[in-house]
């Protein structure tokens, strides 16, 4: 490998003569081979976008020459629109800091804002001005969370619900045996089934977006330890407006930049709130799987789509590949909450010491949902039917159904009529016509199971 050196305050190092990153990331690179996973590419944007904010906002206050200045933007710009994840090959489990990606950032800026503006443009003293690594970071992790929420997992949320909707619509009116401990119970509808699926998708987005008020607070301005020592005053506020313009997303300076950097409540509070949709999208697939179950020996209550072969070696097998995925990805997201709640422990004193590693779950966690329920709408839901035959054959035995009768015969009589239909095999109604005064009739009309959907009292 062809090489050229570099300096920093260690000395001098060797560093590929191709990289636009100088001496501090290749130290990083050499001393953390550890698990060769590197921070998302939306982490890296939302440092992009500080670092050209940072420098806009540095020339309006007079602290950064413009033609340097002017530099580092258009190198930052340049970058967002193609960015090169080869230059940003530092691995996620690095100082706690995060100080060597962020210094990463600052050398590629340095590096391309030098050449073009033929001037000698520092990673510290002029990409980094104002700034430390300790408020850049935990503002970098807000940053990139908000965007990958608002523009991919909302947006793949509300879809997924539209789906449901909709699909309730040519559906819902099918009535099919319900269960409960995986046992035979009352009867419901697919309206009611996937209205309920709809309301927990609705209820852990509406958790969701309430933790984005948290995340539009940043950490930038804080510097070191949270006192703002070498930033100007007036530098926070102004960031977070210069930010809003560039995003168009409303951030604003935190509270108070002690809790901003020492601690990363927000951060494992968003966490929870996708670990809640995880749940949720891992109950609505496992639902599906049961429902699909069979074709002979299952439940056979529907059929998804039939995407791939199932089997390697029983042709014609055909398994729920999208739910099982994504019950998958729901057990990563909960296992990436424990991650994130752990690393939020580690705010010792007046700076969190994992914030790589919060980063990175963090932004899986939201990839993988918003993929997660855009494959369940459009791969699963969307396209599964409903095998009415064997629905109706199932409800028409469903010895619960005597449950409706419970107000005029009493639960035990009810029992009696349950358990005889249940060994004989026999319809509910046949057997309560044997054991109750109620004509065939008035037995069809009480024990309805379209009827009974509606709940209340039949008599």
């Amino acid at each position: 490998m062809k090489t050229r050196t570099e300096y920093d305050s260690m000395g001098e190092l060797q560093v590929p003569l191709n990289a636009l990153y100088q001496a501090q990331t290749q130290r990083a690179v050499q001393n953390f081979q550890l698990s060769g996973l590197t921070l998302p590419v939306g982490f890296i944007r939302a440092l992009l976008q500080i670092k050209q904010a940072a420098a806009t906002v540095n020339q309006q206050l007079g602290l950064l020459d413009s033609k340097i200045a002017g530099a580092i933007v258009n190198a930052a710009k340049a970058q967002l629109a193609d960015t090169n994840m080869q230059q940003y090959p530092v691995d996620v489990f690095q100082t706690g800091s995060a100080t060597s990606s962020n210094m990463n950032v600052n050398e590629v800026l340095a590096t391309l804002a030098g050449q073009q503006a033929g001037l000698a443009v520092s990673p510290n003293d002029h990409v980094n001005l104002g700034q430390s690594s300790n408020d850049t970071i935990p503002c970098a992790i807000h940053v990139s969370a908000v965007q990958a929420i608002t523009q991919q997992l909302i947006p793949a949320l509300q879809h997924l619900q539209a789906v449901l909707v909709g699909k309730s619509q040519q559906i819902g009116h099918i009535v099919k045996t319900g269960r409960t401990h995986l046992m035979d119970a009352m009867p419901v509808n697919f309206s009611q089934v996937l209205g309920g699926w709809q309301a927990q998708l609705a209820q852990a987005e509406h958790g969701i977006q309430q933790q984005l008020q948290q995340l539009q607070a940043l950490a930038q301005g804080g510097t070191a330890v949270g006192s703002g020592i070498n930033a100007d005053p007036r530098f926070a506020a102004a960031f977070c407006r210069q930010l809003s313009d560039d995003t168009g997303l409303a951030f604003r300076p935190a509270d108070n930049f002690f809790s901003a950097i020492g601690s990363q409540d927000s951060a494992v509070a968003t966490s929870g709130a996708l670990k809640t949709l995880a749940v949720s999208l891992m109950k609505i697939s496992n639902d599906l799987r049961w429902m699909n179950s069979g074709p002979l020996a299952g439940l056979g209550e529907i059929a998804l789509p039939a995407l791939q072969p199932g089997s390697s070696i029983m042709p014609g097998k055909v398994n729920p590949v999208i739910p099982e995925a994504v019950a998958m990805l729901s057990a990563q997201v909960i296992g990436n909450d424990t991650t994130i709640t752990l690393a939020g422990q580690s705010g010792n004193f007046e700076l969190n010491v994992m914030l790589p590693l919060i980063a990175y779950n963090l932004l899986q966690s939201i990839s993988l949902l918003a993929n997660g329920c855009t494959a369940l709408a459009d791969r699963t839901i969307s396209g599964f039917t409903v095998l009415e035959d064997n629905i109706s054959k199932a409800l028409a035995r469903n010895p619960i159904l005597v449950t409706a009768l419970n107000p005029l015969i009493g639960y035990a009589k009810a029992a009696e009529i349950a358990k005889q239909a249940y060994k004989q095999q026999r319809p509910v109604l046949d057997v309560a016509l044997e054991h109750t005064s109620y004509s065939r009739s008035e037995l069809e009309q009480l024990l309805d199971p379209a009827r009974l959907c509606q709940g209340g009292n039949v008599a």
